[in-house]
């Protein structure tokens, strides 16, 4: 799960731009995404390029491995 490090949650995170990239037209090559936190106006971008790297996060964001408690 992604979510604020200001905040400690993912509840007011919103998506702002997102970006997929496919090398074949099939299989998913980079996935990037820009986050915004509607409470308090961070930001953070989330990049995963696939099976070779792991995913990373920079900005006022982080992955956790938790779920989140409500949806």
């Amino acid at each position: 799960m992604i979510e604020c490090t200001n905040c400690e949650t993912a509840q007011f995170l919103q998506i702002t731009q997102s970006r997929v990239y496919f090398e074949d037209g099939e299989l998913i090559n980079e996935i990037m995404e820009r986050y915004q936190c509607t409470l308090c106006d961070s930001t953070g971008q989330y990049s995963d390029g696939g099976e070779t790297t792991e995913p990373a996060v920079d900005g006022d964001i982080r992955l956790t491995a938790e779920r989140p408690k409500f949806a």
